[in-house]
């Protein structure tokens, strides 16, 4: 039966924005990823800035060759966030996958499908918020088994960084990863740290280390940077908020421009 009410055209077509938000920040993160989306909604999104998210396949134990294999995933992934628009920011999230596929690859990959936009890995964001807290000596505190662990130590090395001590928990599954209890997460770190390090990097996208980084600071006296904390940070900044957020840890006080 068809109601009886009339539907009368408004007479005109709405104005439109350019946007619904002003800035797009894409998320590419693995599939069985727990940390990154909760992370960013509480660090990141806002009225003025959008974080859309698209998965790609990934399947563990965490393994140098199984992070490799997301390699060829990385362009549909991203096209797949608002398809055919633009996006401000891309942001892989996935710290030793970064290490293995290499950042400028992952980079290639991303502007294949976003051409314009910025691409931010987090060891990139991690490298250049250390510079930005004048660190040059660091610890590091992975998840990860030795074997993965090994090349992030090597990327470090690299880049000029001196590691005074880094330690692993041995884990190889993600999801795992992302159940570290917040205080077993501080706990570790506190152990980590070496006396003469200017900072602590505490890696993975999956660990919710972001969430403890302040407090680990007021208990040690030094930066804590981490990989969610750390592309935050450079998505933030990339998108011209350079609020200082000093309940989040000490390089949510700085600029971008300083490394």
């Amino acid at each position: 039966m068809t109601a009886s009410i009339e539907i009368i055209p408004a007479g005109r077509l709405p104005r439109l924005d350019d946007r619904p938000l002003e800035k797009r920040i894409g998320l590419v993160i693995l599939a069985t990823d727990h940390t990154t989306e909760a992370d960013f909604r509480r660090m990141v999104a806002s009225d003025r800035i959008g974080v859309y998210v698209g998965r790609i396949h990934y399947a563990n134990p965490v393994t140098p060759e199984n992070l490799l294999e997301m390699q060829p995933s990385l362009t549909q992934g991203a096209g797949l966030i608002l398809p055919d628009e633009a996006l401000d920011v891309v942001m892989y999230s996935c710290t030793s996958a970064s290490v293995v596929i290499g950042d400028g690859k992952i980079e290639a990959a991303i502007h294949a499908a976003k051409p314009g936009a910025c691409v931010v890995t987090p060891t990139a964001a991690a490298v250049r918020a250390l510079k930005v807290l004048g660190a040059r000596q660091i610890s590091v505190l992975t998840p990860y088994t030795i074997e993965t662990s090994r090349p992030m130590a090597d990327y470090f090395t690299r880049l000029g960084f001196a590691i005074d001590r880094f330690t692993c928990l041995g884990l190889s599954d993600d999801r795992e990863m992302a159940r570290i209890a917040l205080d077993e997460i501080a706990a570790f770190a506190r152990q980590a740290l070496a006396p003469q390090s200017d900072a602590l990097f505490i890696s993975c996208t999956a660990v919710r280390a972001a969430q403890v980084a302040a407090r680990i600071e007021a208990e040690t006296g030094k930066p804590v940077v981490t990989s969610n904390l750390a592309t935050a940070w450079a998505c933030l900044r990339l998108c011209g908020d350079d609020q200082a957020r000093p309940e989040l840890g000490q390089l949510m006080t700085r600029p971008y421009g300083e490394g």
